[in-house]
């Protein structure tokens, strides 16, 4: 069995194997065979072979996926997914050979934190992400969707009154209901039903992002309209990206739990090639094992703190970094 098919099948496995083996095993063969990073860790002048820890290995800056083809091996892509942005930018390309993997992993992650999609009704209020197209967000939502085998539409653009009977009937059918959206546009609804209206029960879930339709504001004030225009405890999250195929989900609080394929490190705010374990706060770099056909050491543009738990916190984000529809909320 060749390297690709024996990590794809590790990362099927109930029984996870030992995370710093595989991540290393991984760096390896992606040094050798994805041309843009194997030119990026030469460029650093770092050999290989001396990489023994997880905090050795480079991490590939998250702009290389605007101006590059960052793939590991020859494929011809299942999908591609794109970043959100205007005409004016460029988007992030992630160039995915297996979207069954991609799949099995988003749903065995969100089902270790909430639980079988079997219960769910699902609605999504992604009206940018649905728009523009190659959304990976619209790829996992659209596969948990058919997995909850649920009769009810799915996905709204700005059918508001639609999409609140449609949420109001799950309810009454006893269903657990989770409605996802973009932040500006759970916003828009949070403030249509100014608090008027008890959803205490529904998970509602933001994945960040104004798009330029709203002012940036910071979690704690996001998190305060929405509770209280939903009528909800707290306001759940999901930390994604295009450049990433692994999610973290938060319950409330803005405190993250990473999935299962997915490790975070701090870096040093003024040294990226600082990756020291004392860090309180820091650049977030991302191990993601789902990244096996693209870089699986992603240097991101947020800013976050990680606990001893291992739980962690999105902070912020560098000064100058574009304004990215997953998971970014200004400080």
């Amino acid at each position: 069995m060749d390297f690709k098919k024996h990590h794809s099948t590790l990362l099927q496995q109930q029984e996870f194997p030992d995370f710093h083996t595989i991540a290393l095993d991984l760096f390896r063969y992606q040094a050798q065979h994805n041309p843009v990073y194997n030119s990026y860790i030469q460029h650093l002048g770092i050999e290989t072979s001396q990489v023994q820890a997880l905090e050795q290995i480079p991490f590939l800056p998250i702009e290389f996926f605007k101006e590059q083809e960052v793939k590991t091996g020859t494929f011809e892509a299942e999908a591609v997914f794109l970043s959100s942005g205007t005409t004016r930018q460029n988007r992030s390309r992630h160039f995915i050979s297996d979207l069954a993997l991609y799949n099995h992993v988003t749903e065995r992650t969100f089902e270790k934190f909430y639980g079988p999609l079997q219960q769910y009704a699902i609605l999504a209020l992604l009206p940018s992400y649905l728009e523009q197209g190659g959304s990976s967000l619209v790829a996992m939502v659209d596969h948990f969707i058919k997995k909850a085998g649920q009769q009810e539409e799915g996905f709204y653009l700005r059918e508001h009154d639609k999409l609140l009977q449609t949420l109001r009937q799950a309810k009454q059918q006893g269903k657990k209901v989770l409605l996802i959206g973009v932040s500006y546009a759970l916003l828009d609804l949070a403030e249509k039903l100014k608090g008027q209206e008890d959803f205490n029960g529904v998970i509602v879930m933001e994945t960040g992002g104004m798009k330029g339709r709203r002012r940036e504001m910071i979690r704690e004030e996001l998190h305060e309209k929405l509770r209280k225009g939903f009528g909800v405890d707290a306001i759940h999250s999901e930390y994604g990206m295009t450049e990433l195929l692994s999610q973290g989900y938060s319950k409330g609080g803005g405190i993250f739990w990473p999935g299962y394929t997915i490790r975070i490190l701090l870096r040093d705010l003024n040294d990226p090639f600082d990756l020291g374990v004392s860090h309180r706060s820091g650049g977030i770099n991302v191990i993601d094992l789902a990244n096996v056909d693209s870089c699986a050491f992603i240097e991101t543009k947020d800013i976050g703190r990680i606990h001893a738990d291992g739980s962690f916190e999105v902070l912020g984000r560098f000064d100058n970094s574009d304004i990215r529809g997953c998971n970014l909320l200004v400080v």
